[in-house]
């Protein structure tokens, strides 16, 4: 007879809820869709969707405790980490609580810091392989958390990119350190600057995400998503268009078909399901160790910055995150940035960064002001 043995705790808290993160066991399956009996896979949801998933401070702290949990499982497989709904996986930090509690506090926004990079680091210390499921949007801060995941799947209609230089802040939150690693110097430059955002497809194409799956129904089947290039094509410049955005009539055809359809992240799911099957047959600490050696990248160049990027996070926020979280909050979704142009105009002149400067910068004021 196989002796067992009394386990001690090792979680640093006992479970509990927090509002905003939703933990789950689900049984893990087995490639042929049997149940593995006594196993599961750990699903960890952002669950703000009236605010597309935005993490609150007390959702960053939820999501420390349940990557632990999930982590000193002894019965966990994977992790598979997603949000609510259909619109969103992520988009980062919520700008409402950024905007009206930490805008102008430094410290205390290094502290928020500190909590931020605990969460990226419990994904990427996780003991368990993580999934993320991307459902919806992965931006900014979303991002940057999703690519701390060891796989990405994603449903075709999401997308990718980040918002900081945006939006008053720099994506060195994960962003800088992930971006060379996944997809080279020259790509990271264009996601990290330009800040526009990418096609689930092109995401997928650029070596960002591990697969894609359609998720928009249309009179019963499945589409790939209507708005973008989904097959190998060469635009006039003889570039590769493969999963760029449609222009002129594809575009209005696409987004016709977009709004017959439906969403249904069945498809999505199953492939989830059926990554995680995958990993069930292996051993389990010869899995834990292949993990670990192949995440030596990520963490090597965040361990590296995280400290130095939280300083500096925290100091801007009495500039330009002060003024461009601000915006983006009390602004429309038609305007929530600043006048990039009259605030560069204004900082060669040598304008100072005043609290009466700043509201001069937002949308509504400067609007009036015109």
């Amino acid at each position: 007879m196989t002796e067992l043995f009394d386990f001690n705790e090792h979680d640093i808290t006992p479970a509990s809820d927090v509002a905003g993160i939703d933990y789950e066991l689900k049984p893990a399956t087995l490639p042929d869709g049997s149940v593995a009996e006594g196993l599961y896979n750990a699903w960890i949801t952002l669950n703000n969707p009236g605010q597309y998933n935005s993490y609150t401070t007390d959702m960053v702290k939820g999501a420390i405790l349940a990557f632990r949990r999930a982590s000193n499982a002894r019965d966990v497989v994977s992790v598979v980490f997603t949000g609510a709904g259909d619109k969103a996986f992520c988009t980062g930090g919520n700008t409402k609580e950024y905007a009206e509690y930490y805008a102008g506090r430094p410290q205390e926004y290094r502290q928020y810091m500190r909590l931020f990079n605990d969460m990226v680091s419990a994904i990427l210390g996780c003991d368990k392989p993580v999934v993320c499921r991307v459902n919806g949007m992965r931006i900014g801060g979303g991002q940057e958390i999703g690519m701390a995941c060891d796989y990405s799947v994603a449903q075709d209609l999401a997308r990718f990119g980040q918002a900081g230089p945006k939006h008053g802040s720099a994506p060195i939150g994960g962003a800088t350190d992930f971006l060379p690693i996944v997809m080279g110097a020259e790509r990271a430059m264009e996601s990290g600057t330009l800040c526009e955002s990418w096609s689930a497809h092109k995401a997928y194409f650029n070596g960002m995400i591990m697969n894609v799956v359609p998720a928009l129904k249309v009179d019963g089947e499945y589409v790939a998503n209507p708005l973008v290039e989904t097959q190998t094509m060469v635009d006039k410049y003889g570039r590769l268009a493969f999963g760029e955005s449609k222009t002129g009539d594809d575009l209005a055809a696409g987004k016709a078909m977009l709004k017959s359809g439906e969403v249904d992240l069945s498809m999505l799911d199953a492939e989830v399901e059926a990554l995680c099957a995958k990993l069930v047959l292996t051993f389990p600490d010869c899995l834990t160790k292949t993990i670990e050696e192949l995440r030596k990248p990520k963490l090597e160049a965040w361990n590296r910055n995280k400290e130095d990027a939280r300083a500096w996070l925290a100091n801007n926020m009495m500039t330009e995150a002060k003024a461009g979280f601000r915006a983006f909050n009390e602004g429309t979704k038609q305007s929530r940035e600043v006048d990039f142009v009259a605030l560069r105009r204004d900082l060669a002149k040598g304008v100072r960064w005043t609290d009466d400067y700043i509201d001069s910068l937002m949308p509504a004021n400067r609007q009036a002001a015109e």
